[in-house]
């Protein structure tokens, strides 16, 4: 066998496989969020306003990474 043999060709956009990865962090991250909030919730119920305003700002600065993701290997992609 030698060992300039092609075993498996690589084709398409591999911007697309980072961003699949790269999707994870803001998936954890948006877990992270509402799961504490849950809690917090449940510890003081009279602060729900606050809470919930907190993590509806948290779970847009976590979207626009995604989005920002998403965009960048059309961008920057070949």
């Amino acid at each position: 066998m030698a060992a300039t043999e092609t075993l498996a060709a690589v084709s398409g956009s591999l911007g697309s496989i980072g961003y699949g990865l790269a999707a994870i962090g803001p998936g954890v991250g948006v877990g992270i969020i509402f799961g504490n909030g849950t809690q917090a919730l449940a510890r003081q119920p009279e602060a729900a306003g606050l809470i919930r305003a907190n993590q509806i700002l948290g779970f847009a600065f976590c979207e626009a990474l995604a989005l920002i993701g998403i965009v960048l290997p059309f961008v920057y992609g070949t």
